[in-house]
């Protein structure tokens, strides 16, 4: 399928200001960027980078005064997201070395504190992807989903504790039972398409059988429309903005993504 995907972000800022965006999404085996947009008000300097995930960064100052990003993207996405019941747990001596990190506890996984919880969760199932499913169940049972409900990340401690949260708080939960039974799990941020209401969305992935594969506890079911921008260990690692100096929101911020015909 073919989607249209926009982002417009605007900030008064009040003094130079160091921004690093991670805006640009990146063509790989789940989807195709076909067309791009990338627009700064005003036009500034800007150097592009890509970070120890492979996600595509981009560095800036914004002077003071009003400041607008805009960003948009034509992209072919799969017409159904690849489920694979029975897919084996990989023995940890197997997991490429580049999946390894995703094992270990992170700033808002804490995938220390939940061995028991995870075990208790998935009893019973077959390892590998019938336990990361097991946990999706789970979440989407036990966890609230309230969008828009918190605008910064909470840890995976804090939203068991809460039994509520954002899409962003789900997904740590998840990643965190995960990595609490050696299954590697990373965030995703990006969109999708048919999200109510609309705005950046966040699932995790977790490694089965030799590949990645999505989770989402905040849909009844996980559908085509998604398109990734960054991933990471945790929401450290994949804020579609990170400025530094006097705190700066944005006073606005709106996000689309559209369905296209069919290109030839």
């Amino acid at each position: 399928m073919w989607l249209a995907t926009s982002c417009d972000f605007e900030f008064e800022i009040t003094v130079p200001t160091p921004f690093i965006l991670m805006l640009r999404p990146r063509s790989g085996a789940q989807q195709w960027i076909s067309r791009e947009e990338y627009k700064l008000t005003p036009s500034i300097p800007v150097t592009e980078f890509t970070d120890y995930y492979g996600n595509l960064c981009q560095r800036l100052v914004a002077p003071p005064g009003h400041f607008a990003i805009h960003t948009a993207a034509e992209v072919m996405t799969t017409d159904v997201v690849d489920r694979a019941p029975g897919a084996p747990f990989v023995d940890i001596d197997f997991l490429p070395n580049e999946v390894l990190i995703f094992l270990l506890p992170s700033r808002y996984c804490e995938s220390e504190s939940f061995n028991q919880m995870a075990v208790e969760i998935t009893e019973g199932k077959l390892l590998g992807y019938d336990q990361v499913e097991a946990i999706e169940d789970w979440l989407r049972e036990r966890i609230s989903y309230v969008p828009g409900s918190s605008d910064n990340p909470i840890s995976a401690v804090e939203v068991n504790q809460k039994q509520t949260g954002v899409c962003r708080d789900l997904a740590h939960l998840g990643i965190a039972l995960c990595r609490a039974i050696s299954i590697p799990a990373r965030l995703v941020v990006g969109y999708n398409y048919g999200l109510v209401p609309m705005d950046m969305h966040a699932w995790f992935e977790a490694f089965v059988g030799g590949r990645w594969y999505a989770f989402d506890a905040t849909q009844e079911k996980i559908t085509a429309g998604y398109v990734a921008i960054g991933f990471g260990r945790d929401a450290a690692d994949v804020a579609v903005y990170n400025q530094f100096g006097p705190s700066v929101y944005p006073i606005s911020q709106e996000v689309t993504v559209e369905l296209l015909e069919a290109k030839e």
